[in-house]
């Protein structure tokens, strides 16, 4: 379920920047009601620093200077977010879903063939 929630941070909320749905990187405005979703399944959401201002994701330390704990903190969250990261990558790699146009399940069903087809070839190897 897809919900609109109008969030806007950064230049977007002082009327700079782009307006109307979308955030500062281009990602609509949906995704953060896809956040309080998973936030409400109990799911943890580890995030990259362009969340900040999401009560629901979890984002890295920013700054220069940071105490060890928090260095140690965002070791911790990168090692955690790096499989999902590659993931990603490597599907992006695959050509045919590029111009996919089915159904959201559909997609993901795809995925995960293309998902066990990678592991099959890397274990081939």
């Amino acid at each position: 379920m897809h919900r609109k929630v109008p969030v806007r941070f950064g230049p977007e909320a002082a009327g700079k920047g782009p307006a109307h749905g979308h955030l500062a990187g281009g990602l609509p405005v949906w995704i953060w009601g896809v956040l309080a979703e998973l936030e409400a399944a109990g799911l943890v959401v580890l995030a990259d620093k362009g969340y900040q201002g999401s009560a629901y994701a979890k984002i890295p330390y920013k700054g220069r200077n940071k105490p060890q704990s928090q260095k140690d903190a965002n070791k911790a969250h990168a090692k955690l977010r790096s499989p999902g990261e590659r993931a990603n990558a490597q599907l992006k790699t695959w050509r045919i879903l590029r111009k996919l146009r089915c159904c959201p399940w559909r997609a993901g069903q795809l995925a995960k063939a293309i998902h066990v087809l990678q592991i099959r070839e890397a274990n081939a190897g």
